[in-house]
């Protein structure tokens, strides 16, 4: 039985290295690349560097650019480069994000804040994002360093939203989708852009596989949003319960604030100001019995559907059977 044969037969649920086997030779190059773009001749910074690079976990952005040129037809030598530079960009965006939460947890270890202080973690989230365009620059188009950039551009403009809108209880869907299509989805949907163009695949090609990692993206972050309310820290490996403390409002709540009455909503906006421990504890009785998180899951649903659609026009290929697999998997993750 073929690769793909098992996998599309869902024999077992496969573990992502597993899922990734089709790719698995290019995306150790990129690790490679990863690391040798970033060794520093100072113990200190390379310490740091090699801490923050601990927080990769599901090497998922990599995967999706190379998945997407495999699935296209070809990997060329830029592809393994590629999947480095957007690695360095999330992991930037994740020593970052722990600052902006102040979140002393990720990967079952220490953030760079927690462990080292802000100024430490925001200088080595810039470390990395100008080694990632100074790798990006090596390649011999400008293609990706510009759209990397205006990937990057549209990921701040989330966070500098969402920090915004933190205590504005009235937040709504239209508002929300806004700031994670740019904080979350914005970055996958240009990898699996950048796969699929260094792949040569025809420019329809290209924008059906960057449709594709947009509603990846968005689907993997209202599950990440689930789980930051109901999820158990044992099992995602982070601090949980940071978008309550700094009182963003997600999407389960923006459902749970729709369905409950005027005067409950009422209370509950005043539970989310308080910012106070136990504020999961009783928000969660509320969010199971309105069928606020049901609905949640439902709305990610709809984006991995939106997902798969995109991929009708692709011949089938290991790497096919692999993103269809990836975009249920996002909705799937422990809790």
């Amino acid at each position: 039985m073929s690769f793909r044969t098992r996998l599309e037969a869902g024999e077992s649920r496969p573990r992502l290295a597993d899922l990734y086997a089709p790719i698995a030779a290019e995306l150790a190059h990129a690790e490679r690349l990863f690391q040798a773009e970033l060794q520093s001749r100072f113990p200190f910074v390379q310490h740091l560097v090699d801490h923050g690079a601990d927080f990769q976990g599901k090497r998922l952005r990599p995967a999706l650019v190379l998945l997407s040129g495999r699935a296209c037809g070809r990997l060329t030598e830029a592809h393994p480069v590629l999947a480095a530079v957007v690695e360095m960009i999330h992991t930037a965006t994740l020593v970052h994000d722990d600052v902006l939460d102040e979140a002393i947890v990720r990967r079952h270890a220490a953030t760079v804040n927690a462990e080292w202080g802000n100024e430490t973690a925001v200088l080595l989230g810039d470390y990395l994002f100008t080694h990632a365009f100074h790798l990006a620059a090596s390649l011999e188009s400008t293609r990706a360093c510009r759209w990397i950039g205006h990937a990057t551009n549209k990921v701040c403009e989330g966070e500098m939203q969402q920090v915004h809108h933190r205590g504005n209880f009235e937040l709504g869907e239209a508002e929300y989708f806004a700031i994670i299509e740019g904080k979350t989805a914005e970055l996958t949907a240009v990898c699996c852009r950048l796969g699929a163009s260094y792949a040569g695949a025809p420019e329809a090609t290209v924008e059906a596989l960057e449709r594709y990692g947009r509603n990846l993206g968005i689907a993997f972050q209202i599950a990440d949003d689930v789980l930051d309310i109901w999820g158990d820290e044992r099992n995602t490996g982070k601090s949980l319960g940071t978008d309550l403390e700094k009182q963003k409002l997600t999407l389960p709540l923006i459902y749970l604030l729709q369905l409950v009455e005027p005067e409950i909503a009422a209370s509950l906006r005043r539970v989310l100001a308080e910012a106070t421990a136990d504020q999961r504890k009783h928000l969660r009785p509320y969010l199971e019995t309105t069928g606020a998180l049901d609905r949640a899951w439902q709305r990610a649903q709809q984006h991995v559907e939106q997902a798969l659609d995109a991929l009708h026009g692709l011949a089938d290929s290991d790497a096919k059977s692999v993103l269809r697999i990836l975009a249920q998997y996002v909705v799937r993750r422990p809790a």
